[in-house]
């Protein structure tokens, strides 16, 4: 797979309808070509402490931000049919669906990728297989975890290296 969207949502709180960011990095042969990034108002419009207390945003952040109907609306002309590609690709892909859900939109039909599922089985004998570690490990250092867009550009260097 030469070609991909590496994707990473953030969300408020325990339901995963509730993504408050959203990270695309765009992969077209074996080259990141174009980023993208985006606050968005969550549904339901809540932040646990613990959510904010891993990535920082706030319900004050994302109050005047876009809902995901209107991202979506952005970034679905943007990835196309292109393969979407997540760390932990379960967390991900269920945020995406239960957004998409819970506004009545139709679903993607991208097929998702898990680089965290590749990497376990290519190298079994790292400590674990956290998405720093990981990166780390295949020479791209991630200094702002659990920023959407930061975690997206680990999950395209780490693809790239896995899904050759």
């Amino acid at each position: 797979m030469k070609s991909f969207v590496a994707i990473d949502f953030e969300t408020a709180n325990q339901y995963r309808s509730s993504v408050c960011s959203v990270g695309l990095v765009f992969v077209e042969n074996l080259k990141i070509v174009d980023t993208f990034y985006e606050l968005i108002r969550p549904t339901p419009n809540f932040y646990c402490s613990w959510a904010t207390k891993i990535h920082g945003i706030t319900y004050y952040d994302t109050i005047n931000s876009l809902e995901f109907p209107d991202v979506w609306a952005k970034i679905r002309e943007m990835i196309k049919d292109f393969p979407l590609v997540a760390h932990n690709s379960a967390f991900d892909e269920s945020c995406l669906k239960a957004v998409l859900d819970s506004y009545g939109i139709e679903h993607h039909h991208n097929t998702f990728y898990c680089t965290c599922r590749e990497s376990r089985r290519l190298f079994p004998d790292l400590p674990n297989h956290q998405l720093h570690t990981v990166s780390e490990f295949l020479g791209f250092h991630l200094d702002d975890h659990h920023n959407a867009l930061a975690d997206a550009e680990a999950c395209a260097h780490i693809a790239i290296n896995v899904f050759r």
